[in-house]
């Protein structure tokens, strides 16, 4: 029978969490609950906001984030995952993160779809490594869900924001400053 030294055994219990780390993700159920919460959320949204649906129809594509979390206390901070869709047909993987800092107390939690209305706008949001959200969205709030249509909104930018579905004692939802990255679930 051997003997095991105290460093080999030292050595072996480091390597444990090591190997345990290299997990390629294959075989997890992160996909498929991803893109269950995502038919929810979409269903939600044509269901309470009926007009979207034709901003669906015309878009090149949409983010759908089903769940994002935003909670702050001086500094703050969100997170959440979602699945961008062409035609009908999920081609990626995004997560979605911000930080901020200032006079802020409070959690709130949300989902949101951007609608990629040109061509160009979904091929710059692919090709970006992390792509930040800036001046270049329409915000759709819940109050004009109602009356929103792709026609008037076509022209007026590229991306269009819907933001739905808040809960939480944090006031406002903006995503100025959120970053998506592409992920692997």
């Amino acid at each position: 029978m051997s003997q095991i030294s105290r460093r080999n055994l030292t050595l072996s219990l480091c390597a444990i969490p090591l190997v345990a780390a290299c997990g390629n993700g294959i075989g997890s159920a992160g996909p498929q609950r991803i893109d269950a919460r995502v038919d929810a959320t979409l269903t939600q949204l044509f269901s309470t906001y009926p007009n979207t649906r034709s901003l669906a129809t015309k878009s090149t594509g949409m983010l759908v984030m089903p769940l994002v979390t935003e909670a702050g206390l001086g500094l703050g901070g969100a997170y959440g995952q979602g699945a961008l869709r062409v035609g009908g047909v999920t081609v990626d993987y995004y997560s979605t993160a911000k930080a901020s800092a200032g006079l802020q107390i409070g959690a709130q939690q949300y989902a949101h779809v951007l609608f990629f209305m040109t061509e160009d706008a979904l091929l710059n949001f692919r090709r970006s490594p992390g792509w930040a959200a800036g001046a270049n969205i329409v915000y759709a709030t819940p109050e004009t869900g109602g009356t929103l249509n792709a026609e008037t909104t076509t022209s007026m930018a590229p991306i269009i924001a819907v933001i739905f579905g808040q809960a939480g004692l944090r006031v406002g939802a903006t995503l100025e400053g959120v970053k998506y990255s592409r992920i692997i679930p």
